[in-house]
């Protein structure tokens, strides 16, 4: 198949010298049908089409992490990647940041760091966490409007690592693309496209692909090497690690784990829907208690100077795995005294009044809980942070109709998104940003786990992924980080997760937790922001075998 270039090769030797003019007939008309194969090849051909092809453009600065003054060169760029038939299919834009070294030092660790959703974009990570720049937000209230303030961020992973924010297919300035001359036949075939990327196996198959490119392309092959996901980028992570190490040969330094979610059946979102799930009620309690603490609503707690968070949260653990859970199990078999006095010792930890809790049969999900906590107050408490809140939009409804934690901060960042992309990384003046993608209704959570033949149907458990994944390595670290304030993805859940997962003892030595006074974006806090740097810079330098 003719490139365009070869056919201009031709094209030259048809009209170049003297001698070329007395082709003979037969070699005219052969050269003649290959040219007019290559022109027709070349506007059918998917890989020739200008949405998928690689651009990159590269611009310097400088940063302080830390009192520390790091050079670092960023490339902003969209780089192909192929679907689940492998034929090019989409787009995933990236920025790259890449420090610069000293003489003769080692090569850099690489972190390849996403956000979640799925089909968010990893403008929250970037601009929020670890890029040199940051979004100044209003840290548990709702900050005014443009305009916003970015600043340099004196705690970026630059000073331990080169980082690799990757945006999800169909995301950012990324696009999945389907070529057809009939638009409406291609609005259809992209419909079909989207499958080949929007899925739990699908996702993770276009993130290595990325990943294994990348290497290539910027040669860091051998250069020790991270993954790092938010939220349902942690769920992306324990697939992709496996998936990398079983099918691409490619192992992982570690794995950073960012408001986990493994098991989505022990999600306080929706525990109602499944009868007889009585664990995700009771992984939940430690969160509530901490939120309810955080908006003074426990009288015995009250005494802040002689009773902590952390022994709030210590109790709540206990009691929830304990007469909580207990109670729970019990179903309709409970004695009216037990959920009495359950509801009572219930109410002093999480902040509802005993008599809703009686009604509710003891069971609390997280709508219910932020629709509640302050309902006296007219308020509503957030969902992805619960120290957050806004005017409830219905005070009589049973649950939540918004979160105030996005409606306070998504402005700031998608604004400060486009306006740095352009101005200053030099990209997307006449492309589109996207900060998510609706990808609901097309999304497939079937998961083929390790050692399945075939992908299965569910609720989406992931766990067994990063067990295998320990297994094979036994080298393999993981460090995960949550928030006290995050129901999106409850701490203790997380925990319950690690604590279960199919392993010896030996490797849970392999893994390392940290929590912080903070949300689900816990880098929303400038001291848990600062805390969060120092404890994965820590991890990357004990495990970056360059240096040991």
């Amino acid at each position: 198949m003719a490139t365009p270039h070869l056919l201009e090769s031709r094209r030259a030797l048809l009209i170049g010298g003297a001698g070329l003019l007395t082709l003979l007939p037969a070699a005219q008309a052969l050269a003649a049908d290959a040219a007019a194969s290559a022109a027709s090849d070349a506007t059918t051909e998917p890989a020739l089409d200008p949405r998928l092809r690689e651009q990159s453009h590269t611009t310097h600065g400088v940063v302080q992490v830390q009192g520390r003054r790091i050079e670092y060169r960023a490339v902003a760029g969209l780089l192909p990647v192929e679907g689940s038939h492998d034929e090019p299919g989409a787009v995933m834009s990236y920025v790259a940041y890449f420090g610069k070294a000293a003489p003769g030092a080692a090569q850099r660790p690489v972190i390849f760091l996403y956000n979640g959703g799925p089909g968010s974009s990893t403008v929250w990570l970037h601009l929020g966490a670890f890029g040199p720049k940051r979004v100044l937000t209003g840290n548990g209230r709702r900050g005014p409007a443009a305009p916003y303030r970015l600043v340099d961020n004196e705690y970026s992973l630059l000073d331990v690592a080169d980082l690799v924010f990757i945006d999800a297919p169909g995301t950012g300035f990324g696009r999945i693309v389907a070529v057809d001359r009939d638009k409406a036949k291609e609005r259809e075939k992209l419909k079909e496209k989207e499958k080949e990327f929007w899925g739990t196996d699908q996702d993770a198959a276009a993130f290595a692909r990325f990943i294994k490119k990348f290497l290539t392309r910027f040669k860091l092959w051998n250069a020790p090497r991270y993954l790092f996901g938010e939220s349902y980028g942690t769920t992306r992570s324990a697939v992709l690690v496996q998936r990398l190490q079983s099918q691409e040969s490619v192992d992982m330094n570690g794995v950073i784990l960012l408001s986990q979610v493994l098991n989505f059946g022990f999600s306080a979102d929706d525990p109602q829907d499944s009868p007889g799930n009585d664990l995700a009620y009771a992984l939940a309690v430690p969160t509530y208690a901490a939120t309810a603490w955080y908006h003074r609503r426990l009288p015995a707690w009250a005494d802040r100077s002689a009773r902590t968070l952390d022994q709030l949260v210590a109790a709540a653990r206990r009691f929830a795995l304990g007469e909580y859970l207990q109670a729970l199990t019990a179903g309709n078999a409970i004695a009216p005294e037990t959920r009495r006095a359950v509801a009572e010792t219930l109410s002093g930890f999480i902040g509802l009044p005993a008599p809703y809790l009686e009604r509710a049969a003891l069971r609390v999900y997280g709508g219910m809980f932020c629709n509640q906590l302050l309902a006296d107050a007219g308020l509503t408490v957030g969902r992805l942070d619960t120290r957050y809140t806004g005017p409830s939009l219905d005070p009589l409804a049973k649950e939540a109709d918004y979160d105030p934690q996005s409606s306070a901060i998504e402005s700031a960042y998608v604004s400060l998104y486009n306006d740095y992309a352009r101005n200053t990384l030099e990209v997307g003046a006449d492309l589109d940003y996207r900060a998510s993608a609706d990808v609901g209704e097309t999304w497939d959570s079937r998961h083929r786990p390790p050692g399945a033949r075939q992908a299965r149907s569910g609720t989406l458990n992931v766990m067994p992924d990063l067990a295998t994944a320990m297994l094979v390595d036994p080298r393999l670290k993981v460090s995960m980080h949550a928030g006290y304030f995050d129901l999106a993805t409850p701490f203790f859940a997380a925990e319950y997760e690690l604590n279960h997962l199919p392993i010896p003892a030996a490797l849970a030595a392999n893994i390392e937790v940290h929590h912080y006074p903070a949300g689900h974006m816990m880098y929303d806090d400038p001291a848990s922001l600062a805390a969060l740097h120092d404890n994965v810079a820590r991890f990357v330098r004990a495990t970056d075998n360059a240096r040991t």
